[in-house]
């Protein structure tokens, strides 16, 4: 197993470490946390707190309940991971494809794990309750439902295929109940539109189970969230558990939603100033889109972070400066175009933190987080996974 964490070497600063890498503020993740299961235990509802933006077993034992969960995940290498290190209440919340079930049912079997699936078709569920009357195993099942017409699921009055779905999975596998996600809450930015979406994520998920139930099918889990929607939920009457992951460390794209603001992102790239293009008003850093991810999320915003958001040692974010272009290990730093902010005297061997657009993507690029802690890397490494 991986483990939960190392020692790097050296003190408080940062000179000792390669760059570009990854480093995590403990302090402002731990805030993030505290924050969110402060507004969840207020609405009276379970937080399984979704982990694929994490990876790290390390940050997860700070964002569950227990050491046991309940969590949600993404892939079945993070279940495997997470489990090995004894998370034990699972959901994996992506639309399960058959050929998938024996590794799922291993997963349940090598570790004792309470892996539930995701499936929102007559044809998986088919597949789930064969595979499960073949195995003895009674895979637990959630019906994905859409909300908001933004990916999968289905439709939250949709009747008879609710009532299908359920009955075929209960003919060998156990339904659950239901799970739903409103993404279109990540194209939003005004407080009470996000209020609306939260409410109207609340109300389809208590439709979708009061037909189920109403068919005799059982639901006793009702599965909501995303990090927008669990902030600004103001109700979740009928709701038993609230699933979001990014909220516990944050990025520019949540800030550009109002999830979080700049001071609450906890993830930064640490980088390296290698060279200048002075006639053009650029910084060249050794960051370029493999440290960063080319995840340009933000341009759809009121305002465009480029690739990044480039920060002091400290983690003070300089005016206007951004990472405005990127290559594959270089990243081009230039104040935002139209801003008066001057370009700040960063000389070769400078280092800077930058600020990802999406925390997913930026940490899919790396295999560790640095710990800062009081503002200085406090000598932790914090391993994560990735794949699939």
């Amino acid at each position: 197993m991986i483990g939960d964490t190392a020692v790097s070497p050296g003190g408080g600063g940062f000179d000792g470490l390669e760059t570009p890498c990854l480093l995590l503020d403990a302090d402002i993740l731990q805030a993030n946390v505290d924050r969110m299961r402060r507004h969840i235990d207020g609405l009276g509802v379970t937080l399984r707190p979704h982990l694929k933006t994490a990876k790290s077993l390390a940050v997860a034992r700070r964002a569950m309940a227990g050491p046991a969960g309940p969590a949600t995940v993404s892939t079945l290498r993070e279940a495997e991971y997470f489990a090995e290190g004894g998370v034990r209440d699972m959901i994996y919340a992506v639309g399960v494809a058959p050929q998938k079930l024996d590794r799922v049912g291993a997963i349940r079997q090598r570790w004792g794990a309470d892996l539930a699936i995701v499936l929102d078709s007559a044809a998986q569920a088919e597949a789930v309750a064969a595979w499960s009357r073949r195995s003895g195993d009674a895979l637990p099942v959630l019906i994905e439902v859409d909300a908001d017409g933004h990916r999968s699921g289905v439709g939250p009055r949709d009747a008879e295929a609710l009532v299908a779905i359920g009955r075929a999975v209960a003919d060998g596998a156990s339904l659950r109940g239901v799970l739903l996600h409103a993404g279109d809450s990540y194209g939003l930015s005004d407080p009470a539109a996000l209020r609306r979406a939260a409410e109207a994520e609340r109300v389809a998920a208590v439709a979708a189970a009061e037909i189920l139930r109403g068919a005799g099918l059982p639901c006793p889990v009702v599965s909501v969230g995303s990090t927008p929607t669990a902030r600004y939920a103001e109700t979740l009457a009928g709701v038993t558990e609230v699933r979001a992951g990014v909220f516990m460390i944050g990025d520019l794209f949540q800030a550009g939603v109002g999830s979080c603001t700049i001071d609450d992102i906890a993830l930064t790239v640490l980088a390296t100033v290698i060279g200048h293009q002075r006639d053009k008003g650029w910084i060249i850093t050794d960051a370029g889109w493999m440290a960063l991810s080319r995840d340009r999320g933000t341009a759809r915003q009121a305002v465009d972070q480029g690739y990044g958001l480039a920060c002091d040692i400290a983690g003070r974010p300089y005016p206007d400066l951004i990472v405005r272009d990127a290559n594959q290990e270089h990243g081009i730093v230039a104040v935002r175009k139209g801003a008066a902010a001057g370009l700040p005297d960063l000389p070769v061997g400078a280092r800077l933190r930058l600020l990802p657009n999406h925390a997913c993507a930026t940490g899919a690029q790396h295999d560790r987080y640095h710990v800062v802690a009081d503002g200085r890397l406090s000598g932790e490494i914090w391993p994560r996974i990735n794949g699939w």
